[in-house]
């Protein structure tokens, strides 16, 4: 029973929320019942069924390759001029897979729970387990597809530790991990359009959902090229569209990255789950002045052999870190959590380095932050992750076998030769928990409507473990979606729908009114300008520490940004041709409301847990400090206008295959 409500008045209590779909009986043999208890459809009926799937990262990719090739009709969406260049091909350090190759003690439910116990105790069990389940088939299938993953000199497949775990079951290629793998997913999924059962639509962005009689029924959306807004009907709609950590302005998200498939939906009536839960990494490249509107990532992979740390004496800070001596220097990760060191979860290290840096002893270029009051301050945001060690031990042709291609990029970005100078590192905004509410199945509350992928908040709680985000976007697109949307197309063939139908004009007509709307406000302010503001609002006050003054500040500038944004934006050119200001002013809009929502469910989540820490919440030795008994739920938010405050339904978390503890990492 939730006793401190610091969100009074910004939101309405609906009711209780139950996963209809959740399974019961032995966690073990779940999903293998559900599978057999599912209804299948006559594969001559499949060629009478479209499904409309809205991108092509992993989850989108596999989705359309393999519900393709079982005989459907498929319609794939991305918004890029290529669908190997969705966001996934990004990912570095690898896949997470509990096939026990390195005979360390692995195991399926060992792998649910290392996911459960990174996600604080708040994501659940039944779709985590399954996760763990299916993720030996995913090396399987990737390895016939020909992905090339890094081998032991035998020809094995060699494994690698990540944060979070005392085992190492992180398979990859390189640093490389994700572009091989949607190379994978992007071969299987063309091979279907050679084939005709999937049909391309690149460089298309979808701006609304279509709901007709309480089913989604398809989805309107832009041609970038010619800026035609059309119409395209299906059966099904499955949204995997990836993450929304772009409403930070600065993150380790592609430019175009966005959250715009999902808002429509939620503005639809899709319950969006806990956006609070947003993942600061660890291991990015520190930013070094206000010119920046991207991050890089240094993949998490890189602490397995790299030392974290900061000088002992802040006086020290503006030395070259090669003169300062081993006895000078503080490995702050391996001081504190000596069981896993520099392994701990993203979370936990990267409040440590700030930490650090808040008392002065951070290293690097010192840049303006912004405080709380207003007043700008000089910080040196930075620490080190120094490969020395590893290189002595190993040898640095090991150190370049492993890490090549990312110490090759840090140095094109900084200069620096991190074979000779420790590397520089800082946390940043990286991948989102929260996304779209789905039931076991993936099913939205919208009947018809299926979300995968980082867009839904299923699988991670409110930490993500290293490497598990392409587990996920695959084990949802080769093995759970053909399933669970078999099991809903049983029910079809369904009413073919036109596109003259009144709902799908009234959806129509009201994405040109907006895009009208947008061309015609005619201010004075860039959209960037405005996207850089939210940002900065996003980051001080719902960033890596929340505070009641703070958040509750934030909705009242991000309503102030809000009102700004639509009656003083500039958005240059013509909607009838390509027009990249437009498509960020679409993006920047829902960027704007998202962010009074995460703002609204961090403000009532008056706990700390995983990436979402309130300062009022925390140990003595400043952990993070669950409240089992008040905030053990799944917060559903759902829309109520333009106007309205959001309604909070929560769905209980039960655990029944093993039990909260508090976190420990010591």
């Amino acid at each position: 029973m939730q006793k401190s409500d610091d969100a009074a008045g910004y939101y309405t209590l609906g009711e209780k929320l139950v996963d209809p779909k959740a399974p019961t009986g032995p966690i073990e043999q779940r999903w293998t019942t559900r599978k057999f208890e599912n209804r299948l459809v006559n594969p001559a009926n499949r060629r009478k069924l479209d499904i409309i799937i809205v991108g092509t990262g992993l989850a989108g990719g596999a989705a359309a390759a393999t519900l393709g090739e079982a005989g459907y009709n498929v319609k794939s969406f991305c918004y890029q001029d290529s669908p190997r260049r969705a966001h996934s091909i990004a990912a570095q350090g690898g896949i997470n897979a509990s096939k026990n190759y390195k005979s360390d003690g692995d195991s399926d439910y060992r792998l649910f729970y290392d996911t459960i116990k990174g996600g604080d105790f708040r994501s659940r069990e039944s779709n985590v387990y399954r996760l763990a389940e299916v993720s030996t088939n995913i090396i399987d299938q990737c390895v016939a597809q020909g992905v090339p993953f890094a081998r032991e000199y035998g020809g094995l497949l060699d494994n690698r530790s990540f944060g979070g775990v005392l085992v190492s079951r992180t398979f990859y290629a390189r640093g490389q991990t994700g572009q091989q793998l949607l190379l994978g997913a992007y071969q299987a999924m063309e091979r279907q359009v050679a084939a005709g059962t999937v049909e391309q639509f690149t460089r298309h962005e979808m701006l609304d959902l279509i709901v007709v009689d309480g089913r989604a029924r398809g989805i309107v959306a832009r041609d970038m090229v010619s800026g035609a807004i059309e119409t395209h009907l299906a059966d099904v709609v499955v949204l995997a569209t990836g993450g929304y950590g772009n409403v930070f302005y600065l993150s380790t998200n592609a430019m175009g990255s966005n959250v715009m498939a999902a808002w429509r939906a939620h503005r639809k009536g899709a319950y969006m789950a806990n956006p609070c839960y947003t993942q600061i990494h660890p291991t990015c490249i520190p930013v070094t002045g206000a010119h920046q509107s991207k991050l890089t990532l240094m993949s998490e992979s890189l602490r397995n052999d790299g030392r974290v740390w900061v000088p002992k004496n802040a006086a020290d800070c503006d030395k070259d870190p090669r003169d300062i001596p081993e006895q000078d220097r503080d490995y702050f990760l391996e001081r504190l959590y000596p069981s896993y060191g520099n392994l701990v979860t993203r979370d936990i290290a990267s409040r440590a380095a700030k930490y650090m840096c808040d008392e002065g002893r951070g290293v690097g270029p010192q840049v303006e932050e912004k405080q709380a009051d207003g007043s700008v301050k000089m910080m040196r945001r930075g620490v080190y992750l120094d490969l020395a060690d590893a290189i002595n031990r190993l040898g640095k042709d090991k150190i370049e076998e492993k890490y090549d291609n990312l110490l090759d990029m840090y140095e094109r970005i900084t200069g620096e030769n991190p074979y000779e100078v420790p590397m520089r590192i800082y946390p940043a905004v990286h991948y989102v928990m929260g996304g779209l509410w789905v039931d076991y199945e993936l099913q939205t509350n919208i009947t018809g409507l299926f979300c995968a992928g980082e867009a839904n908040f299923s699988d991670h709680g409110a930490n993500r473990l290293g490497a598990s985000a392409l587990m996920q976007g695959l084990a949802d697109g080769y093995f759970v979606l053909p399933q669970t949307v078999a099991n809903y197309l049983a029910d079809g063939p369904f009413d073919k729908l036109d596109e003259s139908h009144p709902a799908v004009q009234e959806v129509l007509t009201s994405v040109k009114q907006r895009v009208d709307r947008l061309m015609n406000v005619n201010g004075a302010r860039s959209v960037e300008s405005i996207h850089k503001e939210l940002g900065q609002i996003m980051w001080e006050y719902c960033g890596m520490e929340r505070t009641k003054e703070g958040l509750t500040k934030a909705i009242g500038l991000i309503r102030e940004l809000k009102k700004e944004f639509w009656t003083n934006v500039k958005v240059l050119g013509s909607p009838d041709s390509v027009n990249q200001d437009l498509e960020k002013a679409n993006r920047v809009a829902d960027f704007i409301e998202l962010g009074e929502l995460m703002c609204i469910d961090a403000l009532n989540r008056r706990e700390s847990c995983g990436g979402h820490f309130r300062a009022e919440s925390q140990t003595e030795d400043g952990e993070a400090l669950r409240h089992d008994e008040e905030f053990a739920y799944v917060a559903a938010w759902e829309w109520s206008g333009e106007d309205g405050a959001p309604v909070l339904h929560k769905e209980d978390l039960i655990y029944t295959a093993t039990e909260m503890k508090a976190r420990s990492y010591k």
